[in-house]
C-alpha cells in the first residue's frame, strides 16, 4: 500500500494514508464510519488500487454490494490480481445471484488463489448452494482436505462452523455438535459464535446473574434440559 501511495504527492499520500487506517481501525466495530473515511480516499486518490479495495470492503461491511463489486472489479483490473475473486463472488451472492457466484467457483482465477483463497471460495460455494435451497450439495461442497486436517489454520474455525451450521441446517442434529465443538477447539480468537451455538444444542440456558435484586454471582448460571 505504501508503495502504491508513492505514486501520490506526498502531502496527499499522507491524507489518503491515513483515511486508510481509519477505515482498518473502524470497519469491524463502526463499519458506517470506516466506509466515511473510504470515500474521504475514494475522492482523493481514486486511482490508486489499495485505495478501490479499501473502498469495496467498507461497502462489503455496509452490505452495500452492488458498490463493493464495482470497487472490487477496478481493484482487479489495475493489479491484474486474483485475490479478491472470492469476495467478489460472495457480493453477487449477497446481490440475490447465488448462480453467478457458482460460476465463479469454478472458473480458472481459483486455481490461481492460495490455500486461504480457495478455502474462502470454497465458503462462498456451499453458501451459494444453500441460498439455492441445496442443502446435501452444500454439505459435500465443504467436505475437503483443509475441513478433515487436524492441523490448526486461520480459517480452520471458520470451514468447521460453516460445516456444523450445515448438518444442522439438513437435520443432521449430532454430526452438527460435533462439528460446533471441533470449531470451538480451533478458535481461539472467538471468530465464530460456535461456543454459543454449542451450548444452544446442549440445552444450555443463559440467564442474567444479577436480575430481580439478587447480589451478584460468579460465574454464569445454566440449566442442561438435554443430554450431553
Amino acid at each position: 500500500m505504501r508503495q502504491e501511495l508513492l505514486s501520490l504527492p506526498k502531502t496527499l499520500a499522507e491524507d489518503v494514508a491515513k483515511n486508510l487506517v481509519m477505515v482498518a481501525r473502524l470497519i469491524d466495530e463502526d463499519p458506517e464510519g470506516a466506509y466515511g473515511y473510504s470515500r474521504v480516499a475514494l475522492r482523493l486518490a481514486s486511482r490508486v488500487a489499495a485505495v478501490r479495495e479499501a473502498a469495496g470492503f467498507a461497502a462489503y461491511a455496509n452490505q452495500k454490494y452492488g458498490e463493493a463489486l464495482a470497487e472490487f472489479r477496478a481493484a482487479r483490473r489495475m493489479t491484474g490480481n486474483t485475490d479478491l475473486w472470492p469476495v467478489m463472488a460472495d457480493c453477487e451472492r449477497g446481490l440475490g445471484r447465488p448462480e453467478k457466484a457458482l460460476d465463479m467457483a469454478g472458473a480458472p482465477e481459483v486455481h490461481k488463489l492460495d490455500k486461504a483463497g480457495q478455502v474462502e471460495m470454497r465458503l462462498v460455494a456451499a453458501g451459494a448452494r444453500r441460498d439455492m435451497g441445496q442443502l446435501d450439495a452444500a454439505i459435500v461442497t465443504l467436505q475437503s482436505p483443509e475441513l478433515a486436517s487436524t492441523s490448526v489454520q486461520p480459517w480452520t474455525a471458520r470451514l468447521r462452523y460453516a460445516y456444523a451450521d450445515a448438518l444442522l441446517a439438513a437435520g443432521r442434529e449430532g454430526e452438527a455438535r460435533e462439528w460446533f465443538a471441533k470449531a470451538v477447539e480451533s478458535d481461539k480468537d472467538g471468530s465464530t459464535d460456535a461456543s454459543d451455538r454449542l451450548a444452544e444444542l446442549d440445552g444450555v440456558e443463559f440467564v442474567d446473574a444479577l436480575g430481580d435484586g439478587e447480589e451478584p454471582e460468579d460465574g454464569v448460571t445454566g440449566q442442561d434440559d438435554g443430554e450431553s
